[in-house]
C-alpha cells in the first residue's frame, strides 16, 4: 500500500465476550415496524418494559408478541434510550462485535488508502450509525486520525475504539474528542483527549499542522484547532463540481471555512474569488491553504492577488454585496436545523439567503447551495429555493443534484444518515 498500511489480520483475541445474563426490552404495539426494518434508535416512549427496571447494558429486544427484533445498548442518560446494534439472533454485539464491526467499516473504505497517486488523503472510515456504530465518527487526515463522539455507547468504549483503529491502522496520532452538539442531551463533558505510541497525552506545546490532500490540492489543520473535525470532507465530489462554472467567473464563497470550494475556484481559472465566513481564524487559513498550493503549483501563480476575505454574518453580507458582480455562488451554511423542531426556522433562513443570492446573480448565473442539516432534505430543500426564485422574481434551471461523497454513505433503514444535499442552479431573468 502507497502510504498507509491496513493490517486486515486484525487480532480480534483481545476482545472479550459477553457472559452475563442479559435483560429483556419490550417494545410498545405498532412501535416496532421500523426496529424490524433495522432502524436503530429507540426512543423512551417506545418502551413497553419500565424504565425503573432496566440498567445500563446490553439488552435482547423483543415485540410485545415475544419476536426476537434485535440485541441492544440501553442507556437511561441517553436521550435515544435504546441503540439496536445486531439484528441476528446469533450475534451477541459484545466487544469483538465491535472490533469486527470497526474493522469491517475501515476495509469498506480500502480503496482511499489505495490510491497510488495519493490524490486523496482524508476521508471518513467510520460514519456512525450509517456504518452501524452509533455516535462515532472517524476521519482519516494524513496519517492522523480524528475521532468524534457524539454517544455515550460509543464514549464508554473509547479506548477499545483507540486501541482498535491503532493496531489498524498505526497512526502517527489519535484525537479523540466528544461533540459539543450532543454533549448536554448525552450527559458528556466537552472533552479532547490526544493519543500517540500507545498512551494518552497532554501535549505541552501547540503541536505542529498536519498536510493532507483532497483531490490534489493541499490541506493543513493543527490538531485540537478548528471546528469538529477541523475540515470537511463531506463536500469532496461537490467541490470538483464547480471547477466546470469557475473559468474566468466572479465567484462568492459564501461560509467558506477555510477555503476549499475557493481552491476549486482558483483551480478551474477564476478571476476573482471573495470569502466570506464569521470565523476569522479560519479565513487566516483560506488564506494559508492559497499560500501552499500557489507555492506548489497546485492553482495558477498569483492565485493569492485574486482573493480577498471578508469577516462577516452571510445574511447581513448578502444584502451589502452589488447586482450583477458575481458570476458564480456557492452558499454553504452550517446547519441551520440540528432537529426537526428547529426546521421551520432553518426553512425561513435558507429561502432568505437563496432569495437574495438569485436577486443578486448575474442574469445566467450559477450558484451552488447546499444544506447540511439532516432535516431538510433534498425535496424541501427543492421547494425552498422554488420560493426563493418566486419572492426573486427569476427562473431557475437545475443542472445537477449533488450530495455527500461516498465515504459518508446513506444506510437506507437509517434515513437520518443522508444529512447533505444541494444543487447547482443557473438563475434567468
Amino acid at each position: 500500500m502507497s502510504w498507509w498500511q491496513v493490517n486486515k489480520r486484525f487480532d480480534k483475541t483481545k476482545a472479550f465476550g459477553y457472559c452475563v445474563a442479559m435483560q429483556t426490552i419490550i417494545i410498545k404495539e405498532g412501535k416496532e415496524k421500523q426496529l424490524l426494518r433495522h432502524h436503530p434508535w429507540v426512543f423512551s416512549g417506545a418502551l413497553l418494559t419500565k424504565e425503573a427496571d432496566l440498567v445500563t447494558d446490553l439488552a435482547r429486544v423483543e415485540t410485545h408478541k415475544g419476536q426476537f427484533i434485535a440485541y441492544g445498548w440501553y442507556d437511561s442518560q441517553s436521550h435515544i434510550a435504546l441503540r439496536l446494534l445486531s439484528w441476528d439472533e446469533n450475534v451477541i454485539p459484545d466487544e469483538a462485535w465491535w472490533v469486527e464491526t470497526i474493522t469491517k467499516s475501515v476495509l469498506r473504505r480500502s480503496a482511499f488508502f489505495l490510491d497510488k497517486k495519493a490524490g486523496t488523503t482524508t476521508f471518513r472510515i467510520i460514519f456512525g450509525e450509517a456504518d452501524m456504530l452509533p455516535g462515532l465518527v472517524v476521519d482519516v487526515y494524513g496519517t492522523m486520525l480524528r475521532i468524534i463522539i457524539s454517544a455515550r455507547i460509543a464514549w464508554d468504549r473509547r479506548d477499545l475504539i483507540v486501541s482498535t483503529l491503532e493496531q489498524l491502522l498505526k497512526p502517527t496520532l489519535i484525537l479523540l474528542g466528544t461533540d459539543s452538539a450532543f454533549c448536554g442531551i448525552e450527559h458528556l463533558s466537552e472533552t479532547l483527549l490526544y493519543y500517540q505510541d500507545g498512551g494518552y497525552f497532554t501535549p505541552a506545546k501547540r503541536l505542529d499542522p498536519v498536510r493532507f490532500r483532497e483531490d490534489n490540492i493541499l490541506y493543513e489543520v493543527v490538531p485540537g484547532k478548528g471546528q469538529k473535525s477541523g475540515f470537511y470532507c463531506d463536500q469532496r465530489e461537490n467541490r470538483k463540481a464547480i471547477e466546470a462554472y469557475a473559468k474566468d467567473a466572479v465567484v462568492l464563497d459564501g461560509c467558506s471555512y477555510t477555503g476549499a470550494f475557493s481552491l476549486h475556484a482558483l483551480r478551474a481559472g477564476a478571476k476573482q474569488v471573495d470569502l466570506f465566513d464569521s470565523s476569522e481564524q479560519a479565513l487566516k487559513q483560506a488564506l494559508v491553504h492559497v499560500h501552499i498550493n500557489q507555492e506548489q503549483g497546485n492553482i495558477p501563480p498569483e492565485s493569492r492577488e485574486k482573493v480577498s476575505i471578508t469577516v462577516c454574518d452571510i445574511f447581513e453580507q448578502m444584502r451589502k454585496i452589488p447586482a450583477d458582480h458575481y458570476d458564480l455562488m456557492i452558499l454553504d451554511p452550517p446547519k441551520l436545523a440540528q432537529t426537526k423542531a428547529q426546521a421551520q426556522g432553518a426553512q425561513k433562513a435558507y429561502k432568505d439567503l437563496n432569495r437574495l443570492a438569485m436577486q443578486k446573480i448575474k442574469n445566467g448565473g450559477i450558484i451552488a447551495t447546499f444544506s447540511c442539516s439532516g432535516a431538510i432534505n433534498l425535496e424541501q430543500l427543492r421547494l425552498i429555493l422554488a420560493w426563493s426564485a418566486k419572492d426573486a422574481e427569476v427562473e431557475i434551471q437545475i443542472l445537477k443534484v449533488l450530495t455527500q461523497a461516498e465515504d459518508h454513505p446513506i444506510r437506507l433503514s437509517f434515513p437520518e444518515s443522508e444529512y447533505l444535499g444541494g444543487y447547482i442552479l443557473r438563475v434567468i431573468r
